[in-house]
């Protein structure tokens, strides 16, 4: 049965579901939900990720894990869980750049990819490597970091509306045999929790996203962890600004079919990616409410820069590569910092049962400076997207005039902890 059907016989036996039970169903049904099909990234998917634009992220995002092996007092096993490993590109590029970090380094490292759909391609055989598909976190007593990039944007997410001066939530239902919205009285109590807890009340008629599912989420990350890092790389805000009335008066719910921005979450069900931007105030608070401390929140443009992205850019030249490949190679490198886009990402980093250490990520060092000007650059391979004449995706802009470090040395960026 395709997912749509699914839709459609929950609906004729009850009538309405939530839009969160909708999405959940869109996007994880095992036949034909839209993670439960062909590869949604890439130049044939639907959208790009940030691993997928150049492996200089996942190299920085390797330098930082290098730290924290350290920090941790170099154990071995050092475990790094990745949540929605998806194609495991992010992992391969840790991999291949944490071999020339430090030997010691490379022997400890276990990575682990955890997904819960089938169409993950990491080359195993290596003895760092694993794959586990599962629905939870079935790890305990973890000494390392669990890593997410894209992953909290795809949980099922409930939708509220301010409907005059009632709280109400959105359904889906069928009107004659079309797919509608229509709302209702709130399907849990969760819902206005979450709002006092913030201590936020929507403008009337302005529509909201809910993630019910942090909560859980956060215990399961702390019960994996005996002591260590979380990393979650994601699009969203702290909540203040997310539930801006004036700014997001109708929420952050958008979808994606072919890299073209749809915002019809009833149509294409299955074939489409259906996405709302994470509340790291809420991600925070579970976090800490579940036993994990907040060292800080940062965009992803401070967090590379802080790891010094632009001795990559800057010794591009080094390489003997034709104009086009430094192109492609530099404008997917000013992509991942670039402003309105990824470079707006937020970058929360947790502890637990470390203290509170200060790291590269959020604060820049000459540690980190060092090791960065000593490691080669990582150039893009045929498992990345190379950027069409070094001009952004969507955009008519070339990456020059967005690279921020040519004549310049980057700024130094610190961390924020997010607060409601």
């Amino acid at each position: 049965m395709s997912a749509e059907c699914e839709v459609r016989r929950r609906i004729d036996e009850r009538g309405k579901i939530t839009f969160a039970e909708f999405m959940d169903i869109a996007l994880y049904w095992p036949d034909g939900g839209y993670y439960t099909g062909q590869e949604p990234v890439g130049a044939q998917g639907d959208f790009y990720t940030s691993p997928a634009v150049h492996p200089s992220f996942g190299a920085l995002l390797g330098v930082q894990l290098f730290q924290i092996w350290k920090y941790l007092g170099q154990p071995s096993p050092f475990s790094v869980l990745e949540l929605g490993a998806g194609n495991g590109l992010l992992c391969r590029d840790i991999i291949s750049y944490a071999s020339g970090l430090s030997e010691e380094f490379m022997a400890s490292l276990r990575y682990i990819c955890l997904e819960r759909r089938t169409v993950c391609q990491i080359e195993f055989g290596t003895p760092v490597t694993s794959r586990v598909m599962a629905e939870g976190l079935p790890f305990k007593n973890l000494v390392g970091c669990v890593v997410s990039n894209e992953y909290l944007d795809a949980f099922p997410v409930h939708q509220l509306v301010m409907a005059g001066d009632v709280l109400k939530e959105v359904y889906v239902g069928l009107e004659g045999q079309n797919l509608v919205k229509i709302t209702g009285e709130l399907s849990d109590p969760g819902l206005v929790n979450r709002l006092n807890g913030l201590g936020l009340e929507l403008a009337p008629w302005q529509t909201a996203e809910i993630n019910l599912n942090l909560g859980n989420l956060a215990k399961d990350i702390a019960a994996t962890l005996n002591h260590g890092f979380v990393l979650t790389i994601d699009y969203g805000r702290t909540a203040p600004d997310l539930y801006d009335a004036e700014q997001r008066h109708s929420g952050t719910l958008v979808t994606y079919h072919q890299h073209v921005q749809t915002d019809s979450p009833l149509e294409l069900i299955g074939r489409q990616d259906i996405t709302a931007q994470v509340d790291f105030t809420s991600v925070a608070q579970a976090g800490e409410t579940a036993g994990l401390n907040t060292l800080g929140l940062v965009t992803q443009r401070q967090f590379l820069t802080n790891l010094n992205i632009s001795s990559l850019q800057k010794r591009l030249k080094e390489h003997a590569m034709t104009p086009r490949q430094i192109q492609a190679n530099r404008a997917g490198l000013t992509d991942l910092v670039r402003p309105g886009g990824l470079g707006d990402f937020k970058i929360l980093i947790q502890s637990k049962n470390v203290g509170r250490p200060v790291l590269w990520g959020l604060k820049a060092s000459p540690q980190a400076a060092d090791l960065v000007d000593n490691l080669p650059v990582p150039l893009l391979t045929d498992n990345h997207i190379s950027l069409p004449d070094g001009l952004f995706t969507g955009s008519n802009t070339g990456f020059e005039a967005s690279w921020p470090f040519t004549d310049q040395e980057p700024p130094e960026a610190t961390g924020a902890t997010p607060t409601s």
